[in-house]
């Protein structure tokens, strides 16, 4: 498994190859899929967080399931654009998924991609408790919507 720049995975993926989005909570991990041209972000039920190992063998299923080329995950940055302890259980994340699979990961700023989907939501009438359901798969799609359309970018430069 390697980690890539969004530039790196633009040139690797192959046409018609969808990616996941991944917000990395403490208790959940908010999951979306991009379409197979990679132009839309769909949010997916999120996974309950057990401990490492159930967590990566649910995370992979999921992508054999829907045979996913990359994952980008989400990089809480805080607001100053120095990195606190939750960028790096991130980054231990990640590691820690380098031995599991050959899956490429890339990492994408996600700073306010919670207050979006909050808003996003709240724009939906969602209620209070449907919100507190589906923030972190809104978050994953925000995440993954913003890296999608990097790459559409990078396509049309070509």
């Amino acid at each position: 498994m390697a980690t890539l720049t969004i530039e790196e995975l633009a040139t690797s993926l192959l046409p018609s190859q969808a990616i996941a989005g991944l917000d990395l909570g403490t208790k959940t991990i908010g999951l979306s899929m991009s379409d197979l041209g990679r132009r839309f972000a769909s949010p997916r039920p999120v996974i309950k967080r057990v401990k490492f190992t159930k967590d990566a063998e649910v995370l992979l299923a999921f992508a054999e399931k829907e045979k996913v080329a990359a994952f980008v995950i989400g990089l809480p940055t805080n607001m100053d654009g120095s990195s606190g302890p939750r960028v790096q259980a991130t980054r231990a994340f990640v590691r820690a998924m380098a031995d599991k699979t050959d899956i490429p990961f890339v990492f994408w700023d996600e700073r306010l991609s919670t207050v979006a989907a909050t808003r996003a939501l709240l724009e939906m009438d969602v209620s209070r408790a449907k919100r507190a359901e589906r923030i972190d798969s809104a978050a994953a799609s925000f995440i993954l919507q913003g890296a999608l359309d990097r790459l559409s970018a990078l396509a049309s430069t070509d």
